[in-house]
């Protein structure tokens, strides 16, 4: 089932809730700021400096309808604020496998955002580069946004191989809502940003518990849509 907001928590959460926001992570709403959050994405390192990386479930219907277009993103969004403010897509992009048979094998998808005042997203709160075949041993940071709380949730585990598409995560807490949620290896806390190398989503949706997590496995495939959503402007 997907980490959308149509999931219900079930149990109690182990990832603890963010006191400091981080600012590069933020919920996707439906409409305006003023809707529900429904997903996660985080800022992603482009040549544009204008990326999003998040689950393609967030933002494609796959089979059942195409993409959605009538989403903003507030990142480091918390108790009803939006502290960097509200941002719009400009465009949305999810491979061809996903929107034909919504293969959970290519379940990411990038949203290219309009400026903001005039200014890009990654020219005000920087990026998380993004990793490809990098392997499947990853001490990550998972931080996402539970559609039922107003903060987001963090969690640190080491990553395992799933199989040769898919990531495993360990970490209860993440309920509907964490879709996206970015998988950040090689942290610095000085700089508070990392690398990429999974988002919430693949193998059922990204889970079928709030405990156990997936990713697809950021491979040639991945690294082909996100050369080809650097060209989106």
């Amino acid at each position: 089932m997907p980490r959308t907001a149509e999931t219900t928590p079930g149990a109690t959460p182990s990832a603890h809730a963010r006191v400091v926001p981080a600012p590069r992570v933020g919920a996707l709403f439906s409409h305006n700021a003023s809707g529900n959050h429904f997903c996660t994405a985080s800022v992603v390192d482009s040549p544009g400096h204008d990326l999003l990386i998040t689950a393609a479930h967030c933002i494609d219907g796959g089979q059942k309808g195409g993409y959605n277009q009538d989403i903003v993103f507030i990142p480091g969004y918390h108790d009803g604020d939006a502290p960097n403010g509200v941002w719009t897509p400009a465009k949305l992009l999810v491979d061809p496998h996903w929107a034909s048979s919504e293969d959970p094998d290519y379940d990411v998808g990038f949203v290219v955002l309009q400026s903001n005042d005039g200014k890009n997203i990654e020219d005000v709160l920087g990026a998380n580069k993004i990793g490809f075949d990098a392997g499947y041993s990853h001490l990550v940071r998972v931080t996402g946004y539970p559609s039922s709380a107003d903060a987001p949730v963090t969690c640190k585990n080491t990553t395992t191989m799933q199989s040769a598409t898919q990531l495993k995560f360990e970490c209860g807490g993440f309920f509907g809502g964490t879709s996206g949620s970015p998988w950040v290896t090689d942290f610095d806390l000085r700089t508070r940003t990392g690398t990429i190398v999974g988002v919430i989503g693949g193998y059922q949706a990204g889970g079928d518990t709030d405990s156990i997590s997936y990713s697809v496995y950021l491979s040639h495939g991945i690294r082909a849509l996100y050369e080809q959503a650097e060209t989106l402007h």
